[in-house]
Order: structure tokens, then sequence, then C-alpha cells
């Protein structure tokens, strides 16, 4: 049970450590030019939008791993 919780803990520990780093990798990714300005990227349309949600993804899918991981503790010892 403690296993599963601390586990838990830890994922969205380096979940929420990496996200800064997935964000800045979004950006860049929609945001880089040949011209240096940052007002047009080089993506545009529908792949920026969906390029755009990969941080909400990220986040969803720290969260979901999180909650089974505790779920899934809390089950084992009975609690649940």
């Amino acid at each position: 049970m403690l296993g599963n919780l601390l586990g838990g803990f830890i994922v969205i520990i380096v979940g929420v450590n990496l996200m800064p780093a997935v964000a800045d990798g979004v950006w860049i990714a929609t945001h880089n030019t040949t011209s240096g300005s940052a007002s047009e990227g080089s993506v545009t349309g529908s792949s920026a939008t969906i390029l755009d949600l990969v941080t909400l993804f990220f986040a969803i899918g720290i969260m979901a791993a999180a909650i089974s991981m505790a779920i899934n503790g809390l089950k084992n010892a009975g609690i649940m």
C-alpha cells in the first residue's frame, strides 16, 4: 500500500518538475522561425492547436497515472 502511494507522489513530483520543459518545448516548436521573429510560428492552423494541447495532455496523463497508483494502493490495503 505504502509503495503505491509513495509511487503516486513521486510520479506527481516528477511530472510537475517536467511540466515547464514540456511547455518550453511546445513553445519552441510553435514559435520557431527562420526570420527570428517570434510573432509567427513555423506550425500553423490545426497543427498548432493540437501541438498547444500537448502540455494539457501531459498533465492529464501524469494526473491519471498518479490517481490510478493511489487507487490500487488503497484497494490492496482494503480501504477502498
